[in-house]
Parts: C-alpha cells; structure tokens; sequence
C-alpha cells in the first residue's frame, strides 16, 4: 500500500514542482520590468530572493528526479524544461547584477524588452500548469512564448543597431559596450524562454 501512494504522489509532486519553478520565474521577470521602470536597490534585492527561491525548487525537483522511478513525463524532458525556467530568472538577476556593476540605466529598448519577456514568462507559466491535463492547450501557450521570443530578438536588434549607430568618442563606446551586454542578457533570457517552450512541444509530442 505504502509503495502504491508512493507511486501516485510523486510524478504530481514533480509537477507541483515545475509550476512552482515557472511561478517564481514569472514574479522574477516581473520584478525586472519594475526595476527597468524604478531602478530600486529593494527591488534589485527581492528579485535576488526570488532568485534564490528558484534554485531551491530547483535542487529539490532534481532531489526528486533522481529518487523516484516513476515520472510524468520523460526525466530528460523534465531536467530541460526545468532548466530552462530556472535560467530564465537567473538571467533577470544577472541582468540586474551587471547593471548595477557597470552603472547602466534602464533605457526604452530595455524596457520594451522586458515588457516582452514578462509576457513570455507568463505563456510559459500557463503551458506549464496545463502540460498534465491539457497538453494541447499546453503547446497552444509554447508557441506563443516562441513568438514572443522573436519579438525580444528583433527588439534586440533594433538595440544594437541603433547603440552603434553614431559613437561619439572613447568614453562613448565605453558606455555602448556595457549596454550591449545587458542587452545580450535579455536575449539570453528569452532564448532561453523559447528552450522551455520548446521543452513543453516536445512532452506534447510525447503524449500524443
């Protein structure tokens, strides 16, 4: 009897798990587009709690991963996905962290790209809770964060073009150095958002 809870209770736990991981990945990518609006140093350190929150589930999903023979989905597929939401939120702390040691400012670019990856967070958030009992819908909220991908990439592009588009002098391009690698932060971010989209396709595929 005790092995047959075991087996019922632990793939839901693992679910439970990755919603959790996507929760925090959603409030971290929040608390970056606030601090992209009122760069805080309160803000700067709930996003580093959450951060750290997100690692914790992490560590706990793969403690999981590890004890339990039975799971959801795929265990390959479940270390990816869950990979790619924890790198997500690692890099809108690190985008943060960076901006503060080199003395950037947020600036419109980067403001419209958080404004995007929130809203590819939150397609992941909903593709996740849904995997287990409505992949269909699941994978409808992926390629979403796909698209949304894509948007952050052509905002970035737009960026860099326009960062190098009349450097001034030497302190100039100083200055152009630094702001590309916070936007190379936030494409980083929503490649990675497209890497857990893309984890979501391949348990629907999977299901199938």
């Amino acid at each position: 009897m005790k092995w047959m809870f075991w087996r019922r209770r632990e793939p839901e736990q693992i679910v439970e798990l990755l919603v959790r991981q996507a929760d925090l990945t959603q409030r971290g990518l929040l608390l970056l587009q606030q601090y992209m609006r009122e760069p805080l140093t309160a803000v700067a350190a709930e996003l580093h709690n959450v951060e750290e929150q997100a690692d914790e589930v992490r560590r706990i999903l793969i403690d999981e991963l590890n004890r339990n023979f039975v799971t959801p989905f795929d265990r390959e597929d479940v270390f990816a996905l869950s990979r790619a939401i924890d790198d997500m939120v690692d890099y809108a702390d690190t985008t943060v962290d960076e901006m503060v040691l080199l003395g950037v400012a947020p600036n419109a670019f980067l403001e419209r790209m958080c404004s995007l990856l929130v809203e590819a967070g939150a397609e992941v958030h909903r593709g996740v809770k849904l995997l287990q009992e409505r992949p269909g819908v699941a994978n409808e909220h992926a390629m979403r964060a796909k698209a949304l991908e894509n948007r952050v990439e052509r905002v970035y592009r737009e960026a860099v073009a326009d960062l190098f588009a009349n450097p001034r002098d030497i302190d100039h391009v100083v200055s152009m150095l630094k702001l590309r690698e916070i936007y190379r932060h936030l494409s980083n971010a929503a490649d990675r958002g497209d890497q857990a989209a893309n984890a979501i396709a391949d348990v629907v595929v999977k299901r199938s």
